[in-house]
């Protein structure tokens, strides 16, 4: 009870020094969301061991699939305007395979994980991941109504 409570201290000093930031390091906000899914996971040391194998190589390709859609489709998209109708319609068309590949990975994620941990703590990791981009947002939210004052 101890170490939970010390972990969610630590994740909330860390969370508010990221957005005391400019621009939040991607190994902070990485670090946070390990430290967040641990805490509501409650994971046994053994099922940790085969739990975090097996989220960070799903965590890896998912990243690379944003990173595409980043070089790919939205950098283009800064300037629209400049892109004819058929450019839009191929970007469109990447985009949608793009997240049928994210949606793909979530599938197998699920199944994977389900291998490894009881259903109900797969649904507390589902349940968790987006409590976790909430904070992230309500805290970005929150400084820039801050800084806006």
């Amino acid at each position: 009870m101890i170490i939970k409570k010390t972990i969610f201290v630590a994740v909330l000093l860390i969370a508010t020094s990221i957005f005391a930031q400019r621009k939040p390091d991607h190994e902070k906000i990485k670090a946070l969301k390990i430290a967040y899914l641990t805490e509501k996971l409650d994971l046994t040391s053994n099922e940790a061991q085969k739990f975090w194998p097996v989220y960070n190589a799903h965590e890896e390709k998912v990243e690379k699939i944003r990173m595409q859609q980043r070089s790919e489709i939205y950098k283009k998209l800064r300037e629209i305007d400049k892109l004819s109708e058929k450019e839009l319609s191929k970007l469109l068309e990447l985009e949608i395979s793009l997240n049928k590949q994210k949606h793909v990975l979530e599938e197998k994620l699920i199944q994977d994980i389900r291998k490894v941990v009881s259903a109900k703590k797969t649904f507390i990791m589902l349940q968790s991941e987006s409590g976790f981009k909430r904070k992230l947002l309500h805290q970005y939210r929150k400084k820039h109504k801050s800084e806006n004052r």
